[in-house]
Parts: structure tokens; sequence; C-alpha cells
């Protein structure tokens, strides 16, 4: 069997919390903002935890085990 290649980038994209959490950022943030609410942008600064049933996703692209 050959191994199982990671997903670049996710690897890019997620980082992985100590106790197996998924942080992400906020999508929407790069470009146009003029046309985005001062509140849109204001709750989409800095990182934040991921939904669980998206963790499961995201962790089989980084090949770890879920829980």
């Amino acid at each position: 069997m050959p191994k199982i290649k990671t997903k670049s980038g996710t690897k890019k994209r997620f980082k992985v919390t100590a106790t197996g959490k998924i942080l992400m950022y906020a999508s929407g943030k790069r470009h146009n903002l003029t046309k985005r609410t001062k509140t849109m942008k204001r709750t989409s600064r800095g990182p934040t935890l991921m939904s669980k049933q998206d963790t499961r996703i995201v962790k089989k692209y980084i090949n770890m085990k879920c829980r």
C-alpha cells in the first residue's frame, strides 16, 4: 500500500491546536473591503475554531485520527 499524501493546501490554511481542534481564518478579508460592513470585518478578525463537522473533514486531509 502506498502512503497517503496530505493535501498541501490544507496544511497551509489550517492549524491544529494542542487539544486537536482546528484553527481557521475567516474568508472574504483579502480585497473589496469597502463593500463589507464594519461588523463583518470586525468579526472575521483573527483565527476562529472550526465546527466539529468540518473538523473531521480537515483532519482526514491532514491524515490525523478523528475523535
